[in-house]
C-alpha cells in the first residue's frame, strides 16, 4: 500500500487545499454535534431534525447562537464522538487525495487534479452534518459498551442498598408533571426521611446511572427516580436499573406523538413502570386523568388513586379548594387516616394534583398528615414551571418555559385567568412534538388564548400560524397579535406594549434545535 501511494504525485496546491478543508471541516463539526447532542445522540431523531431544518443546515457558515439555552457540553461522549468524526474525515480526505492524484496521473493535468480536490473537499466541508451520522453510527458500539458498564454498576449499587440498608425507591413517570412531582416529593418526604433526589430532568438510564454511581450515599432512606421514555420499552430499561418499590403515573397525554404515534402506545409505555414493580410494590395513579384511569382499574397490585373528582373512588383527594394569584388552599383527605388543611405557593389547580401525588407517596412511606401538610407549605415552584420571577419594570412575570403540551398549556392559561384585575400578555412559540396533532392542537389553544389574553406575542412566524388562525377565528383583534422571529424580537415588543401591573406569561421555550430564524 505504501508503495502504491508513494507513486502518486501530490502537488503543493492540492496539499494546501486538503489541509485547509480538513481544518475547517473540524470547526464546522461543532454545530451538528451540538444538534446531535440535543437529540440524545439518536441518529433517527437527528435525521428528523435535518429534514425539518434544511434551511438552517444548508449554509456555508452556520449561525451559532451567542447564548444558547442548552449549550454544547463537551462531555466524555462528545469528545469521543469528535475524535471518531475526525478519524472519519481523515479517511475521506485520504480517499480524496488518492482520487485527485489518479485524475492528475490519467489526465496529465495539475488543473484537473486540483479542481477535483477542490470540489470534493468542498462537498466534505459542506456535508459535515451528514457525515456526522456515519461517525455517530461507528461510535455507537463503543458507547453502548461504556454505557452498559455504568448501568450495571448503578444497578448493583441500588440492589445492594435495598438489601443491606432497606433503601426504598420511588419511581415517577407520566407524559407531563413527573419532574414537578419529583421535586415536590423531595420536599415533602424530607420532612421525615433522608432523601436523594435527581437533578433537573435526569430521567434516562445514563443520567440516572451517573447520579446513582457518583452521588447516592448509603445513609439515604428514599431514592426518587424520574423515568422518561420516547419509545416503548424505555421505561422497562430505566425501571430495571432503579428497581422501584413505589410507582406513580402522573398523567398521560399527547406528548412526543411524532415518536409514539398513538395514545395507546404512550399508555402501554408508561404502564411498564407498574409492571416492573415487585409483587408487594405499590402503584399510585392520577385518577382524574382519563388515560390513566383505565390503567389503575386493571392493576392487581396494591393501588392508590388520587385526584379531585370521583371522590368516592379515591384514596387521597382534595376539596374546599381556593385558587388565587398567590397560591392555593385546600383540604387534604387520606381515607382511613383523616384530613388536614393545606396551603401552597404553587399556582393553579393542576399543581394540587401534583401535590396529591407526592402526598400519597409520603403517606405510603409512613409520614403523618401533619408532616405532609408542613412539607406542602414548604414546596417552592419548580424552575420554568409556572414560577413567578422578579421583574424590574413592575410587571408580573410567570415563567412556564418548560416544554409545553395541550393540558399544561391550558393549565397555564387557567392560572393567567386568575389575575382578573390585570392586563394579560403571553409570549409563546406554541407546542411541538405533537406529530399529526400539532397544527390542530395549536389552533385550538389559539381559540382558548383569545378568551384569556389581551396581547399575544407569537415567536416563529410560520410555526405559530395555527395559533394566529385560532385567535382570529374567535374574533381576537389582529392588531394585538405580534408575530416575531426570535425571543429577542419578542422582548423588544414586550417592552413597547407592557406597563407596570401587567401579567406576562412565557409559555414554552423551544430548545435550540427548534429555533426558527
Amino acid at each position: 500500500m505504501e508503495y502504491i501511494l508513494s507513486g502518486l504525485p501530490m502537488d503543493a496546491i492540492n496539499f494546501v487545499i486538503i489541509i485547509v478543508a480538513l481544518f475547517y471541516s473540524y470547526i464546522r463539526s461543532n454545530f451538528p454535534i451540538h444538534m446531535l447532542q440535543l437529540e440524545g445522540y439518536d441518529n433517527n431523531e437527528y435525521k428528523t431534525f435535518l429534514k425539518n431544518n434544511k434551511d438552517k443546515m444548508n449554509k456555508l457558515v452556520y449561525k451559532m447562537e451567542k447564548n444558547p439555552k442548552t449549550p454544547l457540553v463537551w462531555t466524555d461522549r462528545a469528545k469521543r464522538l469528535l475524535k471518531k468524526h475526525k478519524q472519519v474525515n481523515f479517511v475521506i480526505f485520504v480517499i480524496i487525495v488518492i482520487m485527485s492524484s489518479i485524475i492528475h496521473l490519467r489526465t496529465g493535468s495539475l488543473l484537473f487534479g486540483g479542481l477535483a480536490s477542490l470540489i470534493l473537499s468542498f462537498l466534505v466541508y459542506f456535508y459535515q452534518y451528514r457525515i456526522l451520522i456515519l461517525s455517530n453510527k461507528l461510535a455507537k458500539p463503543k458507547e453502548d459498551r461504556i454505557n452498559m458498564g455504568f448501568y450495571k454498576q448503578a444497578q448493583a449499587k441500588i440492589k445492594k442498598f435495598k438489601e443491606e440498608e432497606n433503601l426504598k425507591v420511588l419511581g415517577i413517570t407520566g407524559s407531563f408533571g413527573k419532574t414537578s412531582v419529583k421535586f415536590i416529593s423531595d420536599t415533602i418526604l424530607s420532612e421525615g426521611l433522608r432523601v436523594k433526589n435527581t437533578p433537573s430532568s435526569f430521567n434516562t438510564p445514563m443520567g440516572l446511572s451517573k447520579i446513582i454511581n457518583n452521588e447516592l450515599e448509603r445513609d439515604r432512606e428514599v431514592f426518587i427516580a424520574e423515568l422518561g421514555a420516547k419509545v416503548p420499552g424505555e421505561i422497562h430499561e430505566v425501571a430495571e436499573l432503579v428497581q422501584p418499590d413505589i410507582g406513580i403515573i402522573t398523567a398521560i397525554g399527547p406528548t412526543h406523538m411524532h415518536l409514539f404515534k398513538t395514545i395507546e402506545n404512550i399508555q402501554k409505555t408508561k404502564y411498564e413502570l407498574i409492571e416492573d414493580l415487585p409483587e408487594d410494590g405499590i402503584a399510585i395513579f392520577n385518577y382524574d386523568n382519563d388515560y390513566v384511569k383505565p390503567l389503575a382499574d386493571k392493576t392487581k397490585k396494591k393501588t392508590y388513586r388520587y385526584g379531585i373528582k370521583d371522590i368516592e373512588k379515591l384514596d387521597v383527594y382534595a376539596d374546599k379548594i381556593e385558587v388565587t394569584e398567590n397560591g392555593s388552599n385546600f383540604m387534604l383527605h387520606i381515607k382511613k387516616v383523616g384530613s388536614i388543611m393545606c396551603e401552597t405557593k404553587l399556582l393553579g389547580v393542576h399543581n394540587i394534583s401534583n401535590l396529591l401525588a407526592a402526598a400519597t407517596a409520603a403517606y405510603v412511606l409512613g409520614l403523618s398528615l401533619e408532616k405532609i401538610a408542613s412539607g406542602i407549605k414548604k414546596v417552592e415552584p419548580v424552575e420554568h414551571r409556572l414560577s413567578l420571577i422578579p421583574s424590574s419594570n413592575g410587571t408580573i412575570v410567570i415563567d412556564d418555559a418548560f416544554n409545553s403540551n395541550p393540558v399544561g398549556f391550558r393549565a397555564a392559561l387557567d392560572v393567567l385567568r386568575e389575575f382578573k384585575e390585570h392586563r394579560k400578555i403571553i409570549i409563546t412559540p406554541g407546542m411541538v412534538e405533537l406529530g399529526d396533532m400539532e397544527i390542530t392542537e395549536n389552533e385550538k389553544i389559539g381559540e382558548v388564548m383569545a378568551d384569556v389574553v389581551d396581547f399575544a406575542i407569537l415567536v416563529g412566524k410560520k410555526r405559530t400560524m395555527p395559533i394566529y388562525e385560532g385567535m382570529t377565528k374567535k374574533g381576537f383583534d389582529k392588531n394585538k397579535i405580534y408575530q416575531v422571529s426570535s425571543l429577542n424580537e419578542a422582548t423588544t415588543v414586550l417592552a413597547q406594549i407592557s406597563h407596570a401591573g401587567d401579567v406576562v406569561l412565557f409559555e414554552n421555550d423551544l430548545p435550540d434545535n427548534y429555533n426558527e430564524e
